[in-house]
């Protein structure tokens, strides 16, 4: 299974009344987190691929929210791809692969 995460701290933004990223800078620094200008752009217009947990929880102390309001984790199937070598299967992942008993000659049979 993989997982899909969605970010939504535009929109508890907007449900505080933000509507500018930059509005964000000064209440992030009341709670001791000091981000540029670009560092807050990104935090909200993408989802983060990494989050700093100090700057989740003043996320959440300005917002008066929980990280799970915050953050959406869905799970999803992984769905296998086709190859063209086999009809109907799918790709085989390194844990079906299996190793191929190799075969030494001497050289003194290599005449064979």
């Amino acid at each position: 299974m993989m997982s899909s995460i969605d970010w939504h701290l535009r929109a508890r933004m907007a449900e505080a009344g933000m509507f500018q990223t930059t509005e964000l800078i000064q209440p992030l620094r009341e709670q001791g987190v000091d981000l540029s200008r670009e560092q807050v752009y990104r935090l909200v217009t993408r989802s983060p691929e990494r989050l700093n947990v100090e700057v989740l929880a003043a996320l959440c102390r300005i917002f008066g929210c929980q990280p799970n309001d915050l953050i959406t984790v869905t799970a999803q199937p992984v769905i296998g791809r086709k190859t063209g070598s086999a009809r109907g299967q799918t790709d085989t992942g390194i844990g079906d692969l299996r190793p191929v008993r190799a075969r030494l000659h001497r050289p003194s049979e290599s005449g064979r």
